[in-house]
């Protein structure tokens, strides 16, 4: 069957328009979109509020001792070690006790005869903490002796506790910004969420113009590629809406809990790369889509037919989410990224990470769009000699030749 005449006097870019707002207005209203776009947002902060619970809502171990001098020491030797604790004092030892009691403090420490300590605590000490602690009743122990003999115990003690090995690693271990972590991670999951939801509508809803025989009425209008370019329009449009929503959401949330100031996560950045490729790969996979579902004329064939592309989706964003997050400047994850098909998923996790190169955006991004032409042509093509033969599958052998 062959298209009929297009309407004189419309220009391809207006054709493409008027359908991309056709799709906007219908999409927009759908209350699929809705739903799915408030579980997406309401899912991303509730992400945010628990890793920030996680990490950072607790404020350490409580300590107390029951003299200045003790306390002192304690606070000097946690902060030394890296342990997180809050050191204060107390009146008495039955006052420490009564605190750990009750659960307001976690450990209460007592100078003892000889310099010695005793440690109270409610069930069991941190080994960690032990440590630490052990540490301390040296040095007090130390002191004591040097002022038994004589000694200045202060000097000595100001001597032991500057004293530490200097250690000189030759492969230093990568300090790991958890932030960073959690955003690599929620930038792959929505941006294959996104990617994939979007793409499949494109796909869907060529099955259902040309099972309805609707595109036949549109064809009258419009030439077939402009029908395929406004529907990726259109539906790109939407995709950008929601993710732009969800990445929002998220950035907000970040910033109300606090978890972006110690962090080197670059949140301007990461969310206008995330949107950048979002639209390169809604484009590239959204035009592969709607070639193949014209291939097709029932809704049942959709997964047929689109499961090589949806393959090549899943497989990047798999490698991405199992493997980025633990080994960011992981050698093959740089080279995929650089590849156009696994660029928009793994290139925004990587900027999140923040192992990201400019000439490495530069080059995947030019790579990308360099390549966007050709499917153009190939996809358009398909699409035009496709979407109006229905009935039984067409191949896509035919459907290029045609």
């Amino acid at each position: 069957m062959t298209a009929p005449a297009p309407v004189v006097g419309l220009s391809p870019a207006r054709a493409a328009w008027l359908v991309a707002q056709r799709e906007l207005s219908t999409r927009l209203r759908q209350r699929s979109f809705l739903i799915t776009t408030a579980l997406l947002v309401v899912a991303v902060v509730a992400g945010i509020f628990v890793a920030h619970a996680a990490s950072g809502g607790s404020s350490g171990t409580t300590i107390a001792a029951t003299d200045q001098g003790t306390a002192s020491a304690v606070e000097q030797a946690t902060s030394a070690a890296g342990v997180d604790a809050t050191v204060t004092t107390v009146a008495d030892r039955a006052a420490g006790e009564a605190q750990v009691r009750d659960g307001d403090l976690d450990v209460l420490v007592v100078p003892a005869d000889g310099g010695t300590l005793t440690v109270v605590v409610d069930s069991t000490l941190d080994p960690t903490l032990q440590a630490v602690l052990d540490g301390v009743a040296r040095q007090q122990v130390l002191a004591a002796q040097v002022g038994d003999l004589g000694g200045d115990p202060a000097a000595v003690e100001a001597a032991v506790g500057q004293a530490h090995a200097t250690v000189d690693a030759l492969d230093p271990p990568q300090e790991r910004d958890l932030t960073q972590v959690f955003a690599g991670y929620l930038v792959g999951i929505v941006m294959f969420m996104a990617l994939m939801l979007c793409a499949q509508l494109v796909a869907q809803g060529v099955v259902e113009e040309k099972t309805s025989r609707v595109v036949e009425l549109l064809l009258a209008t419009v030439r077939p590629s402009q029908l395929m370019a406004g529907k990726v329009l259109g539906i790109g449009l939407v995709g950008l809406l929601q993710v732009a929503l969800t990445v929002g959401a998220a950035a907000v949330a970040a910033s109300a809990t606090g978890l972006l100031d110690t962090s080197g996560l670059r949140v301007g950045s990461t969310v206008v790369w995330a949107l950048v490729w979002f639209l390169v790969g809604f484009t590239t996979y959204a035009l592969i889509l709607a070639a193949l579902a014209a291939l097709v004329s029932r809704q049942e064939e959709v997964g047929a037919v689109t499961t090589p592309a949806t393959m090549v989706m899943v497989l990047p964003y798999v490698f991405g989410i199992s493997v980025l997050p633990w080994d960011p400047t992981n050698e093959i994850a740089r080279i995929l990224s650089l590849i156009p098909f696994f660029s928009p998923f793994l290139m925004p996790m990587r900027e999140a990470l923040g192992v990201t190169q400019p000439w490495e955006l530069a080059l995947a991004l030019v790579a990308a769009l360099v390549m966007l032409p050709v499917l153009v042509w190939l996809a358009g093509r398909i699409y035009s000699n496709a979407v109006l033969r229905t009935g039984a599958r067409v191949r896509l052998r035919d459907a290029l030749r045609a």
